[in-house]
């Protein structure tokens, strides 16, 4: 993000925005009561909270990410067998239930 100098000539450098944006996470107020409390604009805050948000998102640990999908990607290929699965189970096993179903209800029937 670097230094900017502001429209009363005041420096903003990185550890400004940090600072701000860790009390506008902490202080449970609302984006525009720490903007004016810090004599910034809420659109300013608003970008660097977004900025930084998206800076620690990415810089978290990469590695464990990549395990992490790729443990996904296997438990996802795996739940799809076992439903392509289930799906043909059902097709083979409906005409033997409906088979089952006739002849106990022929047997219901005789019985009365």
């Amino acid at each position: 993000m670097g230094k900017a100098r502001t429209d009363n000539g005041r420096m903003i450098d990185d550890a400004f925005r940090r600072e701000a944006v860790r009390i506008l996470a902490t202080s449970g107020r609302t984006i525009k009561a720490v903007a004016d409390d810090l004599g910034i604009g809420t659109s300013s805050l608003s970008k660097w909270k977004c900025q930084l948000d998206r800076a620690e998102l990415m810089a978290g640990p990469q590695e464990d990410v990549q395990k992490e999908l790729v443990r996904l990607r296997r438990e996802n290929e795996l739940l799809r067998v076992a439903r392509d699965l289930l799906k043909k189970a059902t097709f083979v096993l409906l005409p033997v239930l409906a088979v089952i179903l006739v002849v106990s209800a022929i047997k219901v029937w005789q019985h009365q």
